[in-house]
């Protein structure tokens, strides 16, 4: 992907992915988007917080606090800067709740309790699909 393609990601999509992952995750979270570099370091969200381990109401309290990036595969970042991306995009931050849910089994990060197994964890390559 090329730079002035990256940035329009980072300006016009990005803000609103941050919006809706702090609204689903709710407070305590922390949210930044690092900005594209090169090919090999894309742009990317970070999501971090301090672990919540009040209460045994969670399953899972894994030993590191979250913290997590997220990434977005060039091609599908293309598709969405074409004919139809916005709405593409819309219902795609519709699914974000479930998304999110999803990608936590897959990787053992337990967002609820803020934790997670690994000290740092990729969710790379996603696409924008609902």
């Amino acid at each position: 992907m090329n730079r002035e393609h990256a940035l329009r990601f980072e300006t016009e999509f990005m803000p609103r992915i941050v919006e809706r992952v702090m609204r689903v995750l709710g407070r305590g979270v922390r949210v930044e988007i690092l900005p594209y570099e090169r090919a090999a370091v894309p742009t990317r969200l970070h999501v971090n917080a301090d672990a919540h381990r009040a209460g045994d109401e969670h399953r899972h309290v894994y030993p590191y606090p979250l913290n997590v990036f997220l990434t977005w595969d060039d091609e599908e970042i293309e598709r969405l800067l074409g004919a139809g991306g916005e709405a593409r995009f819309l219902r795609y931050l519709d699914a974000m709740a479930a998304k999110l849910d999803a990608w936590q089994g897959a990787r053992d990060v337990d967002l609820a309790t803020r934790s997670q197994a690994e000290p740092s964890v990729l969710f790379g390559g996603l696409d924008f699909e609902a």
